[in-house]
């Protein structure tokens, strides 16, 4: 069966402007690369950035990379020319590549920051192949990925990690080299990718150049803050073991951002033309350095990231998008605060945190899957997170607490549909959490109807804690809250037909190398059976 790509559209490639058509189908392999040429630089490797795949599916995945030989080249062009350079590719069934089953070639165009995203279907499902780059006389490092199993499968288990939340300045990427030695069939980054913050000082007390020093805005900028993650070696070392599934949260265009502007924050209110500019440097620039497949291609300030994939019949990962198409958040963001004890704003019905259309496509996709556990890839806490340990509330605006008629409406849908075992999957919070999704949070004994894990960030706020202030607070106030933890790490997931279970992992400090990884604590969901139970 042939992978299931979007087309381009007129309207995207309206949208790319400068970028067009040619260079969008050139660098996913569709155009050939008669027109490329070699080119010549300074530096030897142009594979600095590392390798990916992602989005998997039954038969192909797509592959990444990006040539860069001077990554970190102030005007964001990672020292290439302005010329367009052929890339081959092989994927093989095995690390030596005696046995190569695809050959082909994509073209990196400076209009994509030489980036290039062949899509590779007619592999067999549920099988691990091997596959590399070669540009210019240099071969890049071997990645690993996995198709997916058929559509009709009944696999007996999956193994999984998510993440989220990396600011490059607080720390190292240490767990990602833990991560790329379990035994994952993919990985999902829910995002925070990268933070637009300046770079002048960090934790890891290491002086960037002065390039890093302004705060991302145009593209040129926000490839260089792209390029000084992806030069990390764990992360480059997690994205060449596992096919990755990405969405995105705020830092990858701008804090607490919503649809069309952002009201709180170093920049409120900005000019909606400015700001469009913005997200349609920062959505580029998101798709040039990631493994994304066509139908995330953006139109100027519109990326689409609502998407299914389905690992057989076992599991569907939904991801959805909580910030493009949500109401800007209420009560003037918890008056300037981003809290709130009495905003009433919040359980307006007509406020929505995904848009009516995606919220649509989300039931009507749950309720029509044959798949065993629904694991729905989400940015922003799910679950009430009162900071009150008495009657009254005092809740974040941002995340779904602030957008409680669409959390009501999903949560209820999910129960009138019997949509079987929904577990939401979070980033964003840099803590980890275990907890009931409740129908009514005003009452503890309204039924759950789902559960949500939330992960920890990979670095984002430094050290961390096992349990800290906040966490006290939270577990007396928030009965459905079953585990709260403030390390740092990543959440590894095995699912089988019985029981889903995710191992909350963590390390003890991250900034500085080296740190060893343990498993803080799991918990279980049966089939069936709504809801965290201590594993």
């Amino acid at each position: 069966m042939a992978s299931q790509v979007g087309s381009v559209s007129r309207r995207q490639i309206l949208g790319l402007g400068g970028v067009g058509a040619a260079a969008v189908m050139l660098g996913t392999g569709v155009l050939g690369g008669e027109s490329a040429n070699a080119f010549t630089s300074r530096k030897s490797n142009p594979f600095t950035l590392g390798v990916a795949s992602g989005d998997p599916a039954p038969d192909g995945f797509v592959l990444w990379t990006r040539l860069a030989p001077e990554p970190f080249a102030a005007d964001g062009k990672g020292g290439m020319p302005a010329t367009r350079v052929k890339v081959e590719y092989e994927v093989a069934t095995d690390d030596r590549f005696r046995h190569v089953v695809r050959r082909g070639a994509a073209v990196a165009t400076p209009e994509l920051g030489h980036s290039v995203h062949p899509e590779i279907d007619g592999l067999a499902p549920d099988r691990e192949y091997f596959y590399r780059f070669r540009a210019n006389g240099e071969i890049s490092p071997t990645g690993r990925s996995k198709t997916m199993p058929s559509a009709g499968s009944n696999p007996r288990e999956l193994d999984f990690a998510f993440a989220s939340c990396q600011a490059w300045q607080d720390g190292y990427f240490t767990a990602y080299d833990h991560m790329a030695a379990e035994d994952l069939d993919l990985v999902v980054h829910l995002g925070d990718y990268l933070y637009e913050y300046e770079l002048t000082t960090n934790k890891r007390g290491v002086t960037v150049p002065e390039q890093f020093h302004t705060e991302t805005f145009d593209l040129a900028r926000y490839r260089l803050q792209y390029s000084l993650y992806k030069a990390e070696a764990p992360l480059q070392n997690a994205h060449a073991s596992f096919p990755f599934i990405h969405t995105l949260d705020d830092h990858e265009v701008v804090n607490d951002w919503a649809a069309d502007t952002v009201i709180a924050g170093r920049h409120p209110n900005p000019d909606p033309a400015a700001f469009a500019q913005r997200k349609a440097a920062a959505f580029q620039a998101f798709y040039e350095n990631l493994p994304l497949r066509r139908a995330q291609l953006p139109s100027g300030p519109h990326i689409r990231l609502h998407r299914r994939l389905a690992y057989g019949r076992l599991a569907d990962f939904v991801m959805i998008d909580t910030r493009g198409s949500r109401d800007i958040q209420a009560c003037a963001y918890g008056n300037g605060t981003g809290r709130s004890t009495a905003c009433a704003e919040r359980f307006d019905t007509d406020r929505t945190i995904l848009g009516p259309d995606q919220r649509q496509w989300l039931l009507d996709g749950l309720s029509s899957s044959r798949a065993r556990w629904q694991v729905l890839g989400n940015q922003v806490p799910m679950l009430e997170t009162d900071w009150d340990p008495g009657a009254g509330k005092d809740v974040w605006i941002d995340p779904w607490d602030g957008y409680v008629g669409d959390r009501n409406r999903i949560l209820a849908s999910a129960q009138d549909r019997d949509v079987r075992n929904l577990v939401v999957i979070t980033g964003d919070r840099h803590q980890n959490y275990a907890a009931d999704l409740k129908l009514d949070f005003n009452d503890p004994d309204s039924p759950t109807v789902a559960s949500e894990f939330v992960g920890t960030s990979i670095t984002s706020g430094a050290d961390g804690a096992d349990i800290d202030a906040l966490g006290r607070t939270f577990l007396a106030a928030n009965p459905h809250m079953k585990f709260y933890n403030a390390q740092r790490g990543y959440v590894r997931v095995n699912v089988n037909r019985e029981r889903w279970r995710s191992d909350f992992r963590v390390l003890p400090y991250v900034t500085r190398p080296g740190a060893p990884i343990s498993t803080r604590a799991s918990f279980v969901v049966e089939d069936r059976s709504p809801g965290v139970q201590s594993a």
